[in-house]
């Protein structure tokens, strides 16, 4: 059962969050926050997603505000830092404010730049890092399977980590896995989970080495714990450039994991100029617990009216569709 919407509305608070740096084509992040018994959620996917994605988006939402979570097996949550597609020198000033985060998550393959621009930013990674730093990449699906490979090997010689979603296809991600094989650069599925119909045909395909799973686009932690039970992979949990609220629910999913080997791409706070909590790392980890948002944050983030009114429709015909 779905809550009454009178009981989302009563509460909801629609908020704007400048960046830093432009990051996935926004320079301010949008989303809905609304309280339930439970505690405060967040309602924030891409404004391009049609409302039978977004609704999934929303059950989550619902999930962590309305209903008690599986149990935490840890209070604390090593992240990593992001670096957007920016230019090579500007990766330390980025790197500057995940303060203590031993491992880099790189932006590669951005429409408009090319293998080089990729390389050098990663090049600066590892220069300011060092010997010891973690490097990984995600192409967020945008090389077929030749520029993949290309780009692994051109990429080989810092030290990666993984490669994150480097094809837009289970099939490609197959062939690139078996290809690059023998370099020891394992492939990590994000994409290819969080937007099929089916997120265990990555696992079954073996397409990947690990998955990268992320709280509200698979609808709520259970769910979420229970395809990572199913793909019997190793995972990272990342976020979707949420809110200090939204991370607390990755946080939380991180939490309650058997097992987390990976650092988790939950330290995206850092790259807002603003937030309605502090949820940025520190000595390069966040806690696991909730957070209730800053009254006075709530007030200063506030959306244009137009933009809040855009939200809360959003909201209305996303409810419908869970009703329906």
């Amino acid at each position: 059962m779905i809550p009454p919407l009178a009981d989302l509305l009563d509460s909801a608070r629609v908020v704007a969050l400048p960046m830093h740096t432009r990051f996935r084509g926004v320079d301010t992040r949008e989303a809905l926050l609304f309280e339930g018994p439970e505690g405060w959620a967040e309602f924030s996917p891409f404004v391009e997603y049609d409302d039978a994605e977004a609704a999934t988006w929303l059950t989550a939402a619902i999930d962590f505000a309305w209903r008690p979570q599986p149990a935490a097996v840890r209070d604390s949550i090593r992240v990593n830092a992001t670096v957007p597609a920016i230019e090579a020198a500007r990766v330390s000033e980025v790197l500057d404010r995940f303060v203590g985060c031993r491992t880099a998550k790189v932006k590669v393959a951005d429409p408009g730049q090319s293998l080089a621009d990729d390389v050098a930013r990663v090049r600066a990674v590892r220069e300011t890092m060092g010997p010891e730093g973690r490097i990984r990449v995600d192409a967020n699906g945008l090389w077929n399977v030749d520029e993949a490979e290309h780009a692994v090997h051109a990429l080989a010689e810092y030290d990666l980590e993984y490669v994150e979603q480097p094809c837009r296809t289970v099939p490609e991600l197959a062939e690139l896995r078996q290809r690059v094989k023998y370099m020891g650069i394992p492939v990590a599925a994000d994409e290819s989970v969080r937007k099929s119909s089916d997120p265990l045909a990555v696992a079954r395909a073996e397409a990947a080495d690990l998955l990268v799973v992320k709280a509200q686009p698979l609808g709520g932690i259970t769910h979420a714990l229970q395809i990572v039970t199913a793909a019997g992979l190793p995972v990272v949990v990342s976020s979707a450039l949420d809110t200090a609220i939204g991370l607390s629910q990755g946080a939380a999913l991180a939490a309650a994991l058997p097992t987390l080997d990976y650092d988790c791409g939950l330290g995206t706070a850092s790259l807002f100029l603003d937030d309605v909590a502090d949820r940025r790392p520190v000595d390069g980890a966040i806690p696991a617990g909730r957070v209730i948002p800053d009254a006075a944050a709530l007030d200063r983030l506030a959306a244009p009216a137009d933009r809040s009114d855009w939200w809360l429709d959003r909201l209305r015909r996303c409810h419908g569709v869970l009703a329906d």
